[in-house]
């Protein structure tokens, strides 16, 4: 029986049926058509759903949803994979994963930043065992065969006698596999298994103006330390839609952190005082100031003034604007589809001064239950070494694997994720439609231009807007079915070329 696109409507395909069929095939085709029915019947019940803020509670535990976002989703988005800091000299690499493949993300000997499979060409094993380090060549431990650190390959093991040399093997031309598509924004590295994926720049649109705030705040940029990595049996989204938006979880979740003085805020709920904004492919929540200009402010929030001299002459107008004068200092934030960041003032020592730190986290899906977080703390390159150390200190005291907050948050997330999986939840429909009234329209307008000179839409006060707008994006995703990638074939006849599956 030939292949039918899985696209095509059941009534088309049963249409198609050839009369001349055996019965064993029309048995077969037809139970294809009823078992296709009901999948996109079920599938564009579910997106309508979310589309009207209704969110269909198992997508949070869900193997079938979770094996469309593997192809839909992640077989097309930017994705983060390490900052330039973690790669500064000739050599040094990481070795990061998207989903289940594993990619070398290396500094070559010309200073170019490379993304390779990490597979070696021969039988697949992989050719870089160890997560992070140094090295001019990568040589797989199984054959033998042996890689520069821009990919291209320079050793086969008995080259003459096992393949004739250059004549059963040609080295000219042949590499590890780069990742389809590569870009970096601030010094931060990502890339796109779609080899027709837009460029980076225009992929992160408008969310590039707060993208700033945490990456840049001098010409230097920021460096990392980490990641500290552990694993969570609960689903990816929650917390990319967590750091997106909820304002709303923290007079209940983090009370705790509050009383026991950790910030110099005495509620939680002054949280409903800061707004939420959506732009391009991301979105955040603020804080909302007391009273004061752009260096006060700053200093409020613990940066010393040299920092605060080079954040006035890295941002721009409205990047000051929104804090000098709109009075909203940028909290946690998400990038659609699994990155996130933070940042937050703590009290680290026995006094009223509070520390600023910034941490950029990665949701890396393991499965429908269970995801891998990546963690990093990231400072300004330019920081004095005295502010370095103590921001550490903040964001270890708040984030990280022994966070106060990652263990509030976290006992949340894995609840959600164990309830989703039972059979009522497949009749639940979650209400996600805070700060919307039943019209569609909202509780709240959003602000306008003077009151905050930021882009995109902003809205201050509690609300969902940006966890909509994110499984907005992510419905959007999973609609598209993607076409179908070549395979490549090494060591041919002709050097490489493409063949089909």
């Amino acid at each position: 029986m030939g292949a039918r696109r899985l696209d095509a409507s059941p009534i088309a395909i049963y249409s198609s049926i050839d009369k001349n069929m055996s019965l064993t095939d029309r048995i077969c085709l037809g139970t294809f058509v009823l078992t296709v029915g009901v999948t996109m019947a079920e599938q564009a019940a579910v997106f309508d759903a979310v589309r009207r803020g209704m969110i269909p509670a198992h997508i949070y535990n869900d193997a079938e949803i979770f094996s469309l976002e593997k192809e839909r989703l992640f077989g097309r988005s930017w994705l983060f994979v390490a900052h330039e800091s973690e790669v500064p000299d000739a050599g040094d690499y990481v070795v990061r994963r998207v989903l289940e493949d594993s990619f070398i993300i290396s500094r070559d000997n010309d200073g170019g930043v490379r993304a390779m499979f990490n597979m070696c060409l021969h039988r697949g094993m992989q050719v870089c065992r160890a997560e992070m380090g140094n090295a001019s060549h990568f040589r797989c431990p199984y054959h033998g065969w042996s890689y520069r650190n821009d990919g291209r390959i320079v050793g086969l093991p008995f080259h003459k006698e096992a393949y004739g040399g250059e004549e059963g093997f040609s080295r000219k031309g042949q590499t590890l596999l780069p990742a389809p598509s590569l870009g970096t924004y601030n010094g931060l590295i990502f890339i796109s298994l779609d080899p027709d994926a837009p460029p980076l720049e225009e992929f992160l649109g408008d969310f590039k103006f707060y993208l700033d705030y945490y990456t840049k705040q001098s010409s230097s940029g920021i460096e990392l330390r980490g990641p500290q990595r552990w694993r969570v049996k609960a689903n990816w989204k929650i917390g990319a839609e967590n750091f997106a938006g909820d304002m709303y979880h923290t007079p209940q979740t983090h009370t705790s952190v509050v009383e026991i003085g950790l910030f110099r805020e005495p509620k939680a709920e002054k949280r409903k005082d800061g707004n939420t904004y959506w732009a391009g492919n991301g979105g955040g929540t603020t804080y909302k100031l007391p009273d004061g200009n752009l260096e006060e402010r700053l200093r409020y929030v613990g940066y010393p003034d040299e920092m605060i001299e080079r954040m006035k002459e890295t941002w721009s107008p409205d990047q000051q604007t929104v804090i000098g004068d709109n009075g909203f200092m940028i909290s946690a934030a998400s990038l659609f589809p699994n990155l996130s960041f933070v940042h937050n003032w703590p009290r680290v020592e026995e006094s009223d001064d509070v520390l600023p730190f910034v941490s950029i986290r990665q949701w890396q899906p393991i499965s429908e239950n269970e995801t891998e977080i990546l963690s990093w703390f990231a400072v300004d390159k330019e920081a004095p070494e005295e502010f370095k150390a103590l921001s550490y200190k903040a964001y270890l005291m708040c984030f990280g694997s022994t966070g106060m907050f990652e263990q509030d948050d976290v006992e949340n997330w894995v609840s959600l994720t164990n309830t989703a999986a039972g059979s009522m939840a497949r009749r639940l429909q979650l209400n996600s439609r805070m700060g919307m009234l039943f019209d569609g329209s909202p509780v709240v307008q959003p602000l306008s231009a003077e009151e905050f000179a930021g882009p995109g839409v902003a809205h201050a006060g509690y609300g969902e807007y940006n966890q909509r707008h994110l499984l907005n994006e992510w419905a959007n995703c999973l609609e598209r079915p993607v076409d179908e990638a070549a395979s490549l074939a090494v060591g041919a006849e002709k050097p490489i070329e493409e063949v089909p599956r």
